[in-house]
Formats: C-alpha cells, sequence, structure tokens
C-alpha cells in the first residue's frame, strides 16, 4: 500500500473519531436540556460518566494525529488538515465539559417550582446541538459555507442569552427569594452560550483549514 493511501485512511479514521466524539456530546447537550426541564436528577449525574469517554476520545484523537504527523510526514495541506483536527478537539472536549456542568447543576438544585418558563433556555439547548453538529460537520465535509453558517448562528446565541439573563435580573429584583434559582438558571445559560463559541471556534478552524488563515469572528 502507497504512503499516500494509508494517510488517506488514518485521516478518514481520524474524522471518523472526530464525528463520533461529537455526536457523544451532541447527546449529553440534549440530555442535560431533558434533565433540566423534567427534573431528573439521575440523568444530570450520569452525564458527568459520559464526559469521561470525551476526555477518552480527545486522548486518542490527539495521539493518532501525532502519529500521522510523525510518521506519514504529510505535505503542507495534509499537515494543516491533521493540525486543524488536533486544534479542533479541545474545543469539542469543552462541549462536553459544559454539558456535565449543566448535569451537576441539575443534580444539586432544590425540587422547587421554575420561576419562570424554560422556553428560551430550551432554545439555546437546541441551538447548541445544531451549532455543534454544523461545525464538526464543516469540517469533515471541508464546507466554508457550512461554517459561515455556523459562525452566524451565534448572533442567535447571544440574543438568546441576553433575553434570559434579562428575564431572570427582572425576577430576582421582583423578589429576592428567586434569587439561587435565578442564579443556577442564569449559569445553565452561560453554559449554553459557551458552547455557541466553541462551535465558532471550530468553524473558525474550518475556515483556517480552507484557507490557511485563522481570523477570530
Amino acid at each position: 500500500m502507497s504512503i499516500r493511501k494509508i494517510f488517506e485512511e488514518e485521516l478518514a479514521d481520524l474524522k471518523v473519531q472526530l464525528v463520533e466524539m461529537c455526536r457523544l456530546t451532541e447527546q449529553m447537550i440534549q440530555n442535560a436540556i431533558t434533565a433540566l426541564v423534567g427534573r431528573d436528577r439521575e440523568r444530570g449525574k450520569s452525564i458527568g460518566e459520559a464526559d469521561k469517554r470525551v476526555d477518552e476520545y480527545e486522548m486518542a484523537i490527539e495521539k493518532k494525529c501525532m502519529r500521522i504527523l510523525l510518521k506519514q510526514q504529510p505535505v503542507a495541506k495534509d499537515f494543516r488538515e491533521v493540525s486543524t483536527a488536533l486544534k479542533m478537539i479541545t474545543d469539542i472536549e469543552r462541549f462536553g465539559d459544559q454539558a456535565a456542568d449543566i448535569g451537576d447543576l441539575v443534580y444539586t438544585m432544590p425540587g422547587e417550582a421554575y420561576i419562570k418558563n424554560l422556553t428560551h433556555i430550551t432554545a439555546m439547548g437546541e441551538l447548541a446541538i445544531k451549532m455543534v453538529r454544523e461545525s464538526v460537520n464543516s469540517f469533515i465535509n471541508n464546507d466554508e459555507a457550512l461554517a459561515d453558517e455556523v459562525i452566524a448562528l451565534d448572533d442567535q446565541m447571544d440574543d438568546l442569552f441576553i433575553e434570559v439573563k434579562t428575564e431572570l435580573i427582572e425576577l430576582i429584583k421582583k423578589d429576592g427569594n428567586n434569587g439561587d434559582q435565578g442564579i443556577e438558571l442564569m449559569m445553565v445559560a452561560k453554559y449554553l452560550e459557551r458552547i455557541g463559541d466553541h462551535a465558532v471556534n471550530v468553524a473558525e478552524w474550518t475556515k483556517y483549514n480552507e484557507t490557511g488563515v485563522h481570523q477570530k469572528f
């Protein structure tokens, strides 16, 4: 088998692992939102266990990237693709961390009725999953246009976060007893907003892979 063929097969396997890691984090985010809405403390707690698998994926992919770079001696464009994957896994790992943080909050929250409906937070969760999926797909498919779409979606995420924050601040002002839960829900929203930021980072790395220029948005 030629060196080029070996490289292509290892790169394809690397992308499969990236997709698997991404899909796991998507499920973790979904579970976090489901646990929050349903007050499912055990589901919230279980997300931390899934996060350990994300960490294992990160280590395995990092090793594979280093092995490809050291053994295959890829040409410039191939080197950039592998090094881009190496940089992206840090952000993908953070998707899982933020989902686990939400799960931890759900596990420790008391069982009081929510002080507001969770419509906007749920919308943030759905948007976070979309941004996570499409950011990684943009890299897998070498799709710079899709990366641009992910970056544009961050404005929608920021708008939702501001809406949630404004509502919670008003509720706390009206009744100080809303303070503890208001802060907890604010943290949930902040974790989802951060997932959006990390998805933008992944999209930026996709654009770097395609253009050779790393630009922050």
